[in-house]
């Protein structure tokens, strides 16, 4: 059961964020998210005050958070940790199975082409179905999604969000890309703080318990975080005042 508080303050933390949910508003549509510019600075002041030990933990696929957070290059673990960014500008793409993925998706896609409201996003290693503008849908959704990862053999898993079913390669989550990180410079050797809103994450905040950090959950929900932020602006806020006390004077503008 995660504490209502916020977590304590470390001088020597690895941040690892979610987006949507977590710094952001969910929107209707992910292509409808836009980021600010206090958001901007914000994320950027960690990663300068943190030496670089910062990373962006999503669904979303690396070319899209690039594009969300532009002109910033920061690490980032894309589609539950299926491509990763390493802090040294190094890509790792974890191989997945290409034609089971493409089979799989083409009734999800078929599914989503029939009913209004319904969104398909293939993000390259994995495919979602948003529900979100269409909620009475719903078992409907899960159903052709649970049985098009079942005719894919082991090769795929069904990860469940908010408002939304994914395909994505199986073995693949968001704890080992933060595992991945942490075995790496600068992160290494820091402690970990996990932020995150949704189920997807809670592979994230279980590693981040295991190795003594501090996962938080923001929002409502069960959750094995220790620790709850009541929403992305508090999550934000808290963020803020971590930079203001450590890292401010290391913390740069964007232009």
């Amino acid at each position: 059961m995660a504490s209502d508080a916020a977590p304590p303050f470390a001088p020597n933390p690895a941040f690892f964020l979610d987006i949507d949910g977590t710094l952001l508003d969910i929107e209707g549509h992910p292509d409808d998210v836009r980021i600010g510019r206090a958001e901007l600075e914000l994320v950027s002041g960690l990663h300068r005050s943190t030496g670089g030990a910062l990373a962006l933990v999503s669904g979303r696929p690396l070319a899209g958070i690039d594009g969300l957070f532009h002109p910033l290059k920061l690490p980032i673990a894309g589609q539950h940790g299926a491509e990763r960014r390493d802090a040294g500008g190094k890509r790792h793409r974890h191989r997945f199975p290409v034609e089971a993925l493409h089979k799989a998706a083409a009734p999800v896609r078929k599914f989503v082409a029939r009913n209004e409201g319904l969104v398909y996003e293939d993000k390259g290693a994995s495919v979602a179905l948003h529900y979100r503008l269409a909620p009475q849908l719903e078992a409907a959704a899960r159903s052709v999604a649970e049985a098009a990862v079942a005719q894919a053999g082991g090769a795929l898993e069904m990860q469940i969000g908010k408002m939304v079913f994914e395909l994505k390669p199986a073995g693949v989550n968001k704890g080992s890309a933060i595992d991945q990180f942490m075995a790496e410079p600068p992160f290494a050797g820091r402690t970990p703080f996990f932020l995150g809103d949704d189920v997807t994450d809670e592979f994230g905040f279980q590693v981040v318990n295991r190795l003594g950090g501090h996962s938080v959950k923001i929002g409502r929900g069960e959750t094995s975080a220790r620790w709850r932020l009541a929403d992305p602006a508090a999550a934000k806020a808290w963020l803020g005042a971590w930079v203001d006390q450590f890292g401010r004077k290391k913390a740069t503008k964007i232009a």
